[in-house]
């Protein structure tokens, strides 16, 4: 550690961390708008085709970084109006002529170095161009890429909002005057900065994945497009200080370990992202399944509610799971105060509640499908057996309103109404949690209950058990019985 150490404290490293932390900002902030007008292939095509333009610069001026920059960006904007040309005005597909314009261009390139090196004698090293050579960054090279940073963060900065309605909203903002096409190619010009500038740390070939990684990786964790961007630049960041710090430890070349770096990042946040995730993804089909498999036992109870209790064969071959998932279903209805199981199985008022929205989803969804879908009554029952448990209660009431507010389903059977609930009602509060009761009740009636049961608004109550018609409460340490039915009423607070 001491050596590593030791060597990222010389000049030539601290230039290539300066150089390479700069070029993962500014390839993290371009490369969200890259992604996101689908121009990936457009930003390899310019970083390839740049290498003409070194090849006409170092004839005219030697090797200078300076000439280096102005031919290099000469050649993007060139390639840049070539393939928009082709594009607008030759039938040839979008992809296909971007492809011809940057393989044309790069073949020209290299052809121009190979020559400048077997007949002129000219020491132009191609790898370093291709693949970077971060460690011989110049203090030239610094200052270069210092001044295309800051100015890509400025331009993007002004011209945000410009950058952000012709990305998602081209056809509005034509119709706001502002031109799509100039928009356009001032982001080919900040594309065509940032490939050049990332010339001498990862090269023309694995700049792309610089401007592409990060960007893609902060796609997965946001859908903010400023904090996209910010991820974005803070991902390009880690990846170019960490892959050089690798690249001097384990003695491998910076601008490939970079790439490397970004996109292990991708990799954990493809697996682990929350809302885009593999795994999170996995983890919460598999929570709808167990909620899916929950509500098919409540609503398989709600059948006998009346008439008898249920055991867990019957339940069993009913849903076709086996018995440990059933006995670990029913643990958690019971836990959650849904179930009683007191003499067999069966449903709380908790759970009856419960039930009859399910009931009444599945109804309505039935009583759309005839009636806006034309479906027959042969048709809409499995669907409905499906949807019953993703339809919320705002899509219902639009359901509910649209037909009228149906009292039976096609099938003729009745549909429960809506039931009025509060907010926050206390028997749906967790079994051992406090709550406080609400100042603000439903209706008089309830405030009355209450005053009766020696409830007043703020008082504190601790839930401790559902049974079948009640509740067990604890308040001031003596233990309360409450009617499932009132508790269903009674508004609480946290």
């Amino acid at each position: 550690m001491q050596e590593l150490f030791n060597t990222l404290t010389e000049p030539f490293a601290i230039r290539a961390i300066l150089a390479c932390s700069m070029v993962g900002v500014m390839c993290g902030i371009i490369g969200c708008f890259i992604v996101l007008r689908n121009m990936s292939l457009i930003g390899d095509a310019l970083s390839h085709a740049i290498l003409p333009g070194i090849f006409i610069s170092f004839i005219f001026l030697g090797y200078s970084t300076i000439g280096f920059f102005v031919g290099s960006v000469l050649a993007g904007i060139l390639s840049a109006f070539l393939i928009t040309w082709i594009q607008h005005n030759v039938k040839t597909k979008n992809d296909a002529s971007i492809g011809i314009v940057f393989t044309v261009m790069f073949s020209l390139g290299v052809i121009g170095i190979s020559w400048l090196n077997s007949e002129k004698g000219a020491h132009l090293d191609l790898g370093d161009f291709l693949f970077g050579n971060a460690l011989g960054v110049s203090n030239e090279d610094l200052i270069l890429t210092a001044i295309v940073m800051l100015y890509t963060i400025v331009s993007v900065t002004l011209f945000y909002r410009y950058l952000f309605i012709t990305t998602f909203q081209p056809t509005i903002a034509s119709t706001m005057g502002i031109s799509v096409k100039m928009v356009h190619y001032f982001l080919m010009l900040l594309l065509s900065f940032a490939v050049v500038a990332a010339l001498r740390t990862v090269g023309v070939i694995l700049v792309v994945a610089m401007l592409i990684t990060p960007s893609s990786t902060a796609l997965l964790l946001s859908n903010r497009l400023k904090v996209v961007i910010v991820i974005s630049a803070c991902l390009g960041l880690i990846s170019a200080i960490l892959g050089m710090t690798l690249s001097i430890l384990w003695n491998t070349p910076p601008g490939p370990m970079m790439v490397v770096v970004a996109t292990l990042f991708y990799a954990l946040a493809v697996l682990f992202s929350f809302e885009k995730g593999l795994l999170p993804r996995a983890i919460r089909r598999y929570k709808q399944s167990q909620k899916i498999e929950r509500e098919d036992i409540i609503k398989y109870a709600f059948k006998f509610f009346e008439k008898k209790k249920l055991n867990v064969v019957e339940i069993q071959q009913y849903l076709g799971l086996k018995e440990n998932l059933v006995k670990s279903h029913l643990d958690y209805l019971k836990k959650n105060g849904l179930i009683s199981t007191e003499e067999g199985i069966g449903l709380t008022y908790k759970g009856k509640q419960k039930a009859e929205s399910l009931v009444r989803a599945h109804r309505l969804w039935e009583s759309y499908q005839v009636d806006s879908m034309g479906l027959s009554e042969g048709q809409i029952h499995e669907e409905a057996e499906i949807f019953e448990h993703h339809l919320s209660e705002e899509i219902l009431d639009q359901v509910d309103k649209k037909l009228g507010f149906p009292s039976m389903d096609p099938h003729g059977s009745p549909i429960p109404p809506k039931r009025i609930a509060p907010n926050r009602p206390l028997l749906n509060i967790k079994i051992g949690t406090k709550a406080i009761i609400a100042k603000d009740q439903i209706n008089d009636q309830i405030e009355s209950e209450l005053w009766e049961l020696g409830l007043l608004p703020d008082s504190a109550i601790t839930l401790v058990k559902i049974e079948k018609d009640v509740i067990r409460v604890k308040y001031q340490g003596r233990p309360l019985v409450i009617p499932a039915q009132l508790a269903g009423l009674i508004n609480t607070e946290r």
